[in-house]
């Protein structure tokens, strides 16, 4: 018997359409239905074997008994309520936001059994066409129960995520967030700073050491404007933080003191190596 009969996922892109392949690839339901604002997108999902049926319209998730909010942070926020009452009273309700804090108080007040997911893997390509149902294989994903949140539902949600191959963690919201603005959203911050940083003449001479360091600064600026945003007391926190170190390396250079930068380019190996 599969774990779920009917699985929706509002948000046919990079990220929700790798879980519907992922999810019919390993069998976990009977029908998966997706939903998106372009219809070539489902047009894509469907020829791609990701979902059963999509639709531009969300009563098409009103039998499921597990909906995935696969959309960004300001979309998931504004949806909540009108899905609520298109769902089935019992359904399950989860999300990979990229942050947690403000959907996680939002939306356990609105659905019964929720719980708040982010998977830590992605790409800085997007759109269903990049989707993979590997995606998850190896990955990590912080699930962000809370006092609310119902023992059985949490682990529905965890084997469902262990199923896809992704190890689980549990974190709160706020910790969560403020483990992200350091893990994920301020590399994306360097890495805008730091393209946009370099005249544009350079950048015919650019090697590849460059393109590696820049490569998330081709993700969505959408999509990370709306992630920003959505944790900005932690992200002032982290770009202070950062701002703090590479004032520490400009002060070295000014000085011309080669033992401080000496002391410091170190200090960021030795931790950059604890990575593996």
């Amino acid at each position: 018997m599969r774990p779920f009969n009917k699985v929706a996922i509002v948000g046919i892109g990079l990220i929700g359409g790798s879980m519907a392949l992922a999810i019919k690839k390993k069998r976990l339901a009977d029908e998966v239905v997706g939903v998106s604002r372009h219809k070539k997108t489902l047009l894509l999902a469907k020829r791609r074997g990701a979902i059963d049926k999509g639709s531009q319209n969300l009563n098409i998730i009103k039998d499921a008994d597990l909906v995935i909010l696969a959309a960004p942070v300001d979309t998931i926020l504004n949806q909540a309520r009108l899905i609520s009452k298109i769902i089935k009273p019992d359904c399950i309700v989860s999300d990979v936001g990229s942050t947690k804090q403000e959907i996680v108080a939002k939306l356990e007040k609105i659905f019964p059994y929720y719980v708040g997911s982010h998977p830590l893997a992605g790409s800085e390509k997007r759109g269903i066409i990049n989707a993979s149902p590997s995606m998850f294989k190896g990955s990590l994903c912080i699930l962000t129960p809370t006092k609310y949140t119902k023992v059985k539902t949490l682990e529905k949600i965890k084997r469902f995520w262990n199923e896809i191959g992704a190890k689980v963690f549990f974190l709160p919201p706020h910790a969560h967030d403020k483990v992200l603005s350091y893990l994920s959203h301020l590399p994306h911050i360097v890495a805008f700073s730091l393209i946009g940083s370099i005249p544009k003449r350079y950048l015919r001479f650019a090697p590849s050491s460059l393109k590696d360091t820049t490569r998330i600064a081709l993700s969505d600026s959408e999509l990370w404007s709306d992630i920003f945003l959505s944790n900005q007391k932690n992200m002032l926190g982290s770009i202070e933080l950062f701002h703090k170190n590479l004032s520490n390396i400009k002060f070295a250079i000014q000085k011309k003191d080669r033992k401080l930068l000496s002391a410091i380019l170190k200090k960021a190996k030795a931790k950059r190596e604890t990575l593996g």
